[in-house]
């Protein structure tokens, strides 16, 4: 038996993704009614998940999932933030601008932040997590897949950027990668089937 899950996104891309994490759990997702906008208010990646997925939920009477990820830079005390998609106005201005306020700064650490909340058709949240992936920020792009800042987030360890990874290796260390397998095991845990 099938379950719905209402992702607080309009965007089919995210819908796809989410439901590549989700596969064989018995949820089916769909995209957020068009007209339902929610706006990102809160201070925190978890504040801004937990209040976009009870929105929906209550707007639409269903179980609801949504996340908020981004950018924190450390030599810019954290920026982008939860401002990350909002920092300009195109992912090419987002990186000019990163770039631009860096300079040329010694310490490059940054990491990319996702908080997952799931909440049930009256509004509470019943799960959440996080996922956190380290990295370091380049001076110039490097790479052609992904999107946002994926061309200047470089993962040491793999010794590629974000841009530069197969999707597949990209969703094993990614941050959102990280979230959905920390929430993976609660979702089973959650008895809404009976």
């Amino acid at each position: 038996m099938t379950k719905l899950l209402v992702v607080a996104t309009g965007n089919q891309g995210k819908l796809r993704e989410m439901q590549a994490y989700l596969v064989n759990t018995g949820w089916e997702l769909r995209l957020k009614p068009a007209e339902l906008e929610i706006e990102e208010t809160g201070e925190t990646f978890a504040a801004n998940a937990c209040l976009k997925a009870s929105q929906i939920a209550l707007a639409t009477g269903n179980w609801a999932i949504a996340d908020d990820s981004g950018l924190q830079v450390d030599a810019l005390n954290g920026a982008p933030g939860v401002y990350s998609a909002r920092y300009s106005n195109t992912d090419s201005e987002r990186i000019a601008r990163l770039l631009r306020e860096l300079g040329n700064e010694v310490n490059r650490q940054a990491q990319f932040v996702c908080v997952v909340a799931i909440a049930s058709p009256d509004g509470a949240i019943v799960l959440q997590a996080e996922g956190i992936c380290h990295g370091e920020i380049l001076h110039t792009p490097i790479g052609d897949g992904g999107f946002g800042y994926d061309p200047i987030f470089y993962v040491p360890e793999k010794q590629l950027t974000f841009a530069q990874m197969t999707p597949d290796l990209k969703k094993s260390v990614s941050h959102r990668g990280k979230a959905f397998a920390a929430l993976l095991p609660q979702i089973e845990k959650l008895s809404i089937f009976d």
